[in-house]
């Protein structure tokens, strides 16, 4: 009786620490887990944060489940869903959510982690779709979103005709970002949306953008058959295996979290993105029979490249470049839009079980017009002409507490092939490992891959990479890796073969719910042109980067949290001074639950040598906004985000933020430049669900 009374005390307080949390935390970790490991301030992770916020409010039943839904929370290792799924097999369904306690490869952190998105329940679900139901308990929600920098930057000066359209350092459109996203959805199961989205600069309903929107998607999505298990109709995203084939969308890489190193792909879903450009337009369907499934998928769109023209018609004769940016603001690239058609044809055969799964997939895709990019030495290797096909085949297993998986992949335009072969094993409850082997030929290439890598395409490149966590005591954890690369050819600004590797170390102490504090250190040393050439030939130099941060969290009250945040980054080559930054910002949040608003405030102070050692923070912004700007010169920075919800439908997020530069006359370069010292940032946005 002591023991169960000791249990249920236990899970009363892990479940009201957990749904005491905020949604928002835990999705927000994972992003910037993202923005870390790219660098880039223009990402879009609506899929991720989607299907998060989805699970958040629809938890998976874990009697009733499979391994592709356990692996789209992106929470649970290959072993735990194992672990979860024999269980049930061994010992029938779950009675109920204390029940998790007895998985071996389940400690508290992961039943912490991922009780806000699963549930149990020993009622089956209905898989039978009436229009009624769907109708009565279907989800709408519409957005609509407005966002400007006040200031006026140079490429919106106002001149003549005569000038607009003869030079490129001028905007045709307003510095206006318009958005706005309809979506119907009913469960998992159905959803119907359309999205469009115009940028800063460009044109709306007028000159290149007569339609309005520089950007449209829309989807029809379908899953749940017995035998037709999905169906996309216009835009979708495509996942398989561990990325090297083919995987639409961006995915996690390195981080504190090991095992986010494995992919975990989600075979087809819908695409409600802004990012114009990884993304699949046509049609796809799964067709199943018992443990096969068979994906076929085909693509036709537009996108955007510049090259050599025909001196008779005048159109494309080959492609030297495809511009991947989505903006259309300039001359130049206006002219770029949509000069390039795209087909993709796939199918993927795979087979599924709880402890076993593999497949094999052939994608071809192809260009209207011959890719022919610039003759400089580092793209030797570079894919050139309109055709190939990428053939593949992957496999994962749990072999007792250690998952195995992987990947080959093989280019028939130029006869080379991708691998990737890992395992994760959860040696005690408390250690884990992950280590990643990865070999990208130079001439390996498809369109859509994202295999785990250093650098940005998964080609050129060998490594090693392995992780470890560890949880010492009840309080405190410490997560720690090192990947080793090397990049056998050239690369942009390295002008022979390199090498380097990264290490992270992590120690986290968390005594209680309301108290987090972690510290980081991580280095990372890579080969670049040394900036000391004569102009004949160029040496490389090792650059060292060193990252140092202390991160604490004290929930005050239930409704008052603060955050603090310092980070010191220092560079270091042979052929420059040696560089420093850092930066330092406190966050303030007061979400009352009984109040239908929340305040979160942002101040933060910064300074760095250049832009070189900049440093990228994620910031709180309205739903669906993802902003991870680099901070670097001198400065302030300060920002207030609002939410206030009101009619029972509706909720208005908005948003001010600005930054002071200190000593600085100009702000950015070229059509970008603002005069003065203050560049600010301004976001509204509306959301309507019923």
């Amino acid at each position: 009786m002591r023991k169960n009374r000791l249990l249920l005390l236990f899970f009363t307080t892990i479940c009201s620490c957990v749904f005491g949390q905020e949604r928002n935390e835990i999705i927000q970790q994972r992003v910037e887990f993202i923005a870390e490991q790219s660098e880039s301030e223009e990402l879009d992770l609506t899929n991720i944060f989607d299907q998060l916020n989805y699970f958040y409010d629809n938890p998976i039943n874990l009697n009733n489940t499979n391994p592709d839904e356990l692996r789209s929370l992106g929470l649970l290792t290959e072993v735990q869903i194992t672990d979860a799924l024999l269980h049930i097999e061994r010992f029938g369904k779950f009675i109920s959510i204390y029940e998790l306690q007895s998985l071996k490869y389940w400690d508290l952190n992961t039943i912490s982690l991922v009780l806000p998105f699963i549930k149990v329940d020993d009622r089956l679900e209905n898989l039978h779709i009436t229009f009624k139901d769907a109708i009565k308990n279907g989800k709408i929600e519409w957005y609509t979103r407005y966002q400007r920098t006040p200031e006026r930057k140079k490429g919106y000066t106002p001149v003549s005709d005569s000038i607009l359209n003869n030079s490129n350092g001028y905007y045709h459109g307003n510095a206006d970002k318009y958005y706005t996203r309809f979506r119907y959805t009913y469960r998992t199961n159905i959803s119907l949306g359309f999205t469009a989205e115009k940028d800063p600069g460009e044109e709306f309903f007028k000159g290149s953008q007569k339609n309005g929107f520089d950007y449209y998607s829309f989807h029809a999505f379908y899953k749940g058959g017995k035998y037709v298990r999905a169906v996309a109709a216009g835009d979708y995203q495509i996942q398989i295996g561990q990325g090297l084939n083919t995987w639409s969308g961006y995915a996690f890489g390195k981080s504190a979290d090991i095992f986010s190193s494995k992919k975990a792909a989600n075979l087809l879903r819908p695409y409600t993105s802004v990012d114009e450009n990884r993304f699949f337009r046509g049609g796809a369907a799964i067709i199943g029979y018992k443990k096969w499934n068979l994906l076929t998928f085909y693509s036709n769109k537009k996108i955007d490249g510049s090259g050599i023209n025909d001196s008779l018609t005048d159109d494309l004769e080959f492609v030297t470049t495809i511009d991947l940016s989505g903006l259309h603001r300039t001359n130049s690239e206006i002219a770029k839009k949509n000069k390039l058609s795209e087909q993709v044809i796939g199918n993927y055969v795979s087979y599924n079980s709880t402890r076993f799964n593999a497949g094999i997939a052939v994608v071809n895709q192809q260009y209207n017009q011959p890719l022919q990019k610039d003759t400089v030495p580092y793209n030797l290797y570079a894919f050139r002409g309109k055709n190939t096909t990428a053939i593949s085949g992957d496999y994962n297993f749990v072999l007792k507490n250690v998952n195995f998986f992987g990947e080959v992949s093989y280019s028939t335009h130029s006869k080379s092939f991708a691998q990737l072969h890992g395992l994760m094993a959860i040696l005690d409850p408390s250690v884990s490992i992950s280590v990643i082997y990865r070999n990208y030929s130079k001439g390996y290439f498809s369109f859509y891959n994202n295999g785990f890598s250093e650098g940005s395409n998964t080609q050129n490149e060998s490594g090693l990479f392995s992780g470890i966590k560890v949880r010492l005591a009840p309080a405190w954890s410490v997560s720690s890796y090192i990947d080793f690369f090397k990049f056998p050819w050239l690369k942009y600004q390295v002008d022979a073969p390199s090498k380097g590797y990264e290490f992270l170390v992590q120690p986290t102490y968390k005594p209680n719910k309301v108290f987090e504090i972690y510290a980081r250190f991580r280095q990372q040393v890579r080969q670049k042109n040394s900036r000391d050439s004569d102009g004949t030939i160029t040496p490389i130099e090792d650059v060292v980067q060193n990252n140092y941060r202390l991160n604490m969290s004290y929930k005050v009250l239930e409704s008052f949290t603060l955050k603090s945040r310092v980070e010191y980054v220092t560079i270091n080559r042979k052929s420059s001074p040696a560089e420093d930054g850092w930066i330092f910002t406190q966050d303030i949040l007061f979400k009352p639950k009984k109040l239908p608003f929340d305040l979160t405030l942002r101040y933060a102070l910064f300074d760095t040598d250049s832009y070189d050692s900049r440093i990228y923070t994620f910031e709180n912004n309205a739903l669906y906004v993802f902003s991870i700007p680099a901070y670097y010169y001198q400065g302030s920075r300060a920002y207030a985000l609002v939410r206030f919800s009101f009619l029972r439908h509706c909720d208005l997020w908005i948003r001010y933020g600005t930054y002071l530069y200190a000593n600085k006359n100009a702000i950015s370069s070229g059509a970008e430049e603002i005069k003065g010292s203050k560049k600010s940032d301004i976001t509204v946005q509306l959301r309507v669900s019923f």
